[in-house]
Order: structure tokens, then C-alpha cells, then sequence
């Protein structure tokens, strides 16, 4: 069963996502939120595997109950804006990747389920946003574990942040999908990243990725 804790300061749609969720034979809400110190209280308490994630909530915003919650669960964030500005800081606050408020609820219900299963909900579209808002503001660093990349493994994280899908890496560079699937695992515990949401980070704050021109 895949436990799940819904946090917004709407009443009306922490219900919503609630009857949702909790209509799936499989997930079950353990706990709700209507401010971002709640989410980290719940959270803690009840150590769900999913955190719907409202950003914008009052005494404390979903970003920062991100960062606070850190590795105990995986955090869905879900805003009205797709190009909200807060949703490249709440991915590199530890969160696992986001939706639209206005997401069609078998999306949702997807979207739930590949969060829990250890992968990060970025479609390519989504990508592409988060390097034209990164453009705007870089943060230079140098990701633990970069230097130790081999050159395929390069390619693979650039093509990764380019939002290019694991089919369209293997095409891309003519390998197997197999093969790309284990250049991510590599990169994963060579960079200490959760998911592939903080390999992207990752590509854009080391300067190994930019915008597109």
C-alpha cells in the first residue's frame, strides 16, 4: 500500500485529492497539511512514501517544508503554474517532481505511483523550463562525484538534462535501452543523487548544461 499525505491550504482540494487517492485499491491518504509546518509535522510523524506538496502555503511555503522533510519521503509538488518560479528551488529542495493543479486525475494517480516507485516525474517539456529559469539565475557548484564521470556517462547525464527520454537516449547515442539504464544507475551513486530529478540539478548548477540558444 502506498501511503500518502496531501498538504494545501485549500480545504476543498486537500479533499478532493483525498476521495482520489483514497479510491485507489493500492494508496491511502495517512494525512493531511494546510500549512507547510503541518506537512513537516505529519510527515514526520506518519512517514508516508508520497507528499502531495502545495507550494505556496501559509507560516511556511511547500519549498521549504521540503528541505525540512529531507530523505523521509518522496515529495510530488503540485502548483497552478506550470512555469511557476518556484519549482526549480523546490527540485533542488529534494523534491522528486511536479504537477499541475489542474493534472487529469488518472494522471495523478500515476504520477503517485512513479514517485513511490524511486523514479522522478520530469517530463521533457518540464525540463526544458527548468533550464530557462536556471539561465536566468546559475549557481555554479561542482556536484560531488562529477570528475569521476566517464565520458559516456557525460553524455548520458547532458542528454538527461536535455529532458530526452531513456528510448531517446538509447536511439540518440546507439545503445541499447538496457545500457542507458545502467549509465543512470552509475550516475546515481557516483553523483549521490536520489532520482533523476537531482541528476538534472546536478548538469545544470556544474555549468555542464545551459540554455539552449
Amino acid at each position: 500500500m502506498i501511503r500518502v499525505v496531501v498538504a494545501d491550504d485549500q480545504a476543498l482540494l486537500r479533499g478532493s485529492f483525498k476521495v482520489l487517492v483514497d479510491s485507489e485499491p493500492d494508496l491511502t491518504v495517512v494525512g493531511e497539511a494546510a500549512t507547510g509546518a503541518e506537512a513537516v509535522a505529519v510527515t514526520l510523524e506518519q512517514c508516508p512514501d508520497v507528499v502531495l506538496m502545495d507550494v505556496r502555503m501559509p507560516e511556511m511555503d511547500g519549498i521549504e517544508a521540503t528541505r525540512r522533510i529531507g530523505d523521509v519521503s518522496r515529495i510530488l509538488i503540485v502548483t497552478m503554474f506550470d512555469l511557476d518560479a518556484y519549482v526549480y528551488d523546490a527540485l533542488r529542495a529534494g523534491a522528486s517532481g511536479f504537477l499541475l493543479k489542474d493534472t487529469p486525475p488518472a494522471d495523478l494517480v500515476t504520477a503517485i505511483r512513479v514517485v513511490a516507485g524511486g523514479e522522478a516525474l520530469l517530463a521533457p517539456s518540464v525540463t526544458r523550463r527548468l533550464i530557462e529559469e536556471f539561465s536566468r539565475t546559475p549557481v555554479l557548484v561542482r556536484p560531488k562525484g562529477l570528475d569521476g564521470l566517464t565520458e559516456r556517462e557525460r553524455d548520458v547525464l547532458v542528454l538527461i538534462a536535455r529532458g530526452l527520454s531513456n528510448t531517446e537516449i538509447a536511439g540518440h547515442l546507439h545503445v541499447t535501452l538496457a545500457t542507458v539504464k545502467t549509465h543512470i544507475t552509475r550516475l546515481l551513486a557516483k553523483l549521490e543523487a536520489r532520482d533523476r530529478a537531482q541528476l538534472v540539478i546536478a548538469a545544470y548548477e556544474s555549468g555542464l548544461v545551459g540554455p539552449v540558444r
